[in-house]
């Protein structure tokens, strides 16, 4: 009988989905973290994104030689206590994650001050972002004109 059921699971082209190991994201998990991380930029709210960090994580904007080492040093870059004077905004227009390796890579719109559009790599330690390297180029344009007729 239990021959029988896994035939026609297989047949079917049924899957069984299995949660992921201890400490490694699913992609759902992915985007729900990358999700918490966004709502607690775009709300000022330094805590709540420097929280999706580990603690000893790198944040880095190449070619900037300056990174943030460390979740108390982001929770500061991100605002700290008293948040940032000015409104940070973070718009994904693509998201991408394997979970077999737990790197992630998005494309982004980020606005503070100016406006850039660009692409994130990261990686994912214990549910956590551990990792996170942005590329980004400033552009009055927003994402349709930057992207012209290559859009999908």
């Amino acid at each position: 009988m239990l021959v029988a059921v896994a035939v026609l699971f297989g047949m079917s082209g049924c899957t069984l989905q299995r949660a992921p190991a201890p400490g490694r994201l699913d992609q759902a998990g992915f985007q729900k973290l990358i999700g918490t991380f966004t709502d607690g930029v775009n709300s000022n709210n330094a805590r709540q994104a420097a929280d999706s960090f580990t603690e000893d994580a790198m944040f880095s904007s190449p070619p900037n030689p300056q990174i943030y080492k460390g979740r108390k040093a982001l929770y500061e870059f991100f605002g700290g206590e008293k948040g940032r004077p000015k409104t940070m905004s973070i718009l994904w227009h693509h998201l991408l994650f394997d979970p077999a390796t737990q790197i992630g890579a998005g494309e982004c719109t980020f606005t503070y001050q100016v406006r850039t559009h660009g692409m994130v790599i990261l990686r994912i330690v214990n549910g956590k972002i551990a990792n996170w390297r942005e590329y980004e180029i400033e552009s009055r344009m927003n994402w349709e004109e930057m992207v012209g007729d290559n859009r999908f």
